[in-house]
């Protein structure tokens, strides 16, 4: 008779708690994606349900906080994680849910990717839910991963914009370890991306500024980030590996719709030459 197969170890598990995105750029699905490509398994607590396509975001359903915190008990009640990351929220409710739920777990490194608005501008996070973020989350963060537009909202104290730096400075004293600042909507001629603990800048990365806009970029740094801690790599490598894996997958990316192009997040699987087939 065959024999039953013998146990194999899990590989690491992340947590990811977002929306769901219906394209696949974004969201959960994007992260689900990149943890999986980078040898991760992901598990994932839904926060919202979205109306999107691929040029932007028409609706917004957020999940009632208790269904979140369900979600989230009954999977860490079974499931060893080894990083939490987490990206578009959708209430108020729903942070303050997080918030109580990854404080129960303040030894598994957690990864924050701020979502406030789509690619296209659509607002996805109301000043109450950012100030809820920033008292509640915040604090309890090993690394946040905001835009320059993000940073600025994130960091605004009743003044003019600050410069990055100082944005940095300030989201570091709001309580999270490290602050990686992506550069891509500023107007340099390579996009710079900046890592910040309490002593101040820790490194700086160049990358080629690719052209074209792509859906899901955000959520494909934080998730490889958060894949490469839960693989054991020390923070500045996870950040470094990881900006190159999510340089290569926006550069093998492909235009499925009228919108946005999509990071291929299996770019290592396939022929070099199919670079982007699928354009519209």
């Amino acid at each position: 008779m065959p024999q039953n197969p013998s146990p194999q170890l899990s590989p690491p598990i992340v947590l990811t708690f977002a929306a769901s995105d219906p394209t696949g750029g974004a969201g959960v699905q994007a992260d689900i994606l990149t943890l999986a490509s980078m040898g991760c398994h992901p598990l994932s607590v839904i926060t919202a349900i979205t109306v999107q396509d691929t040029a932007g975001v028409d609706a917004v359903l957020p999940m009632e906080p208790d269904w979140v915190e369900d979600q989230a008990r009954s999977l860490l009640e079974d499931m060893p994680v080894a990083a939490f990351k987490i990206g578009l929220i959708g209430s108020v409710e729903n942070v303050a849910a997080i918030a109580e739920i990854v404080s129960d777990y303040p030894h598994i490194p957690l990864i924050l990717d701020p979502v406030l608005a789509s690619g296209r501008g659509d607002e996805l996070a109301t000043e109450d839910l950012i100030a809820a973020m920033k008292e509640l989350l915040l604090p309890q963060t090993t690394i946040l991963t905001p835009n320059s537009l993000e940073a600025r909202r994130l960091a605004e104290e009743d003044e003019e914009e600050p410069e990055l730096e100082e944005c940095a400075r300030r989201l570091v004293s709001y309580g999270c370890e490290y602050v990686l600042l992506t550069g891509t909507h500023e107007n340099t001629g390579q996009v710079i991306n900046t890592l910040y603990n309490e002593h101040g800048m820790v490194r700086a990365d160049r990358w080629e500024r690719l052209p074209g806009s792509y859906h899901g970029s955000g959520c494909t740094l934080a998730s490889a980030i958060a894949a490469n801690l839960a693989n054991g790599l020390e923070l500045g490598d996870a950040v470094r590996d990881a900006q190159e894996y999510t340089w290569q997958a926006l550069a093998a990316g492909f235009r499925p719709g009228m919108g946005q192009y999509i990071p291929d997040r299996f770019f290592w699987a396939r022929a070099p030459e199919e670079g982007r087939e699928g354009d519209a």
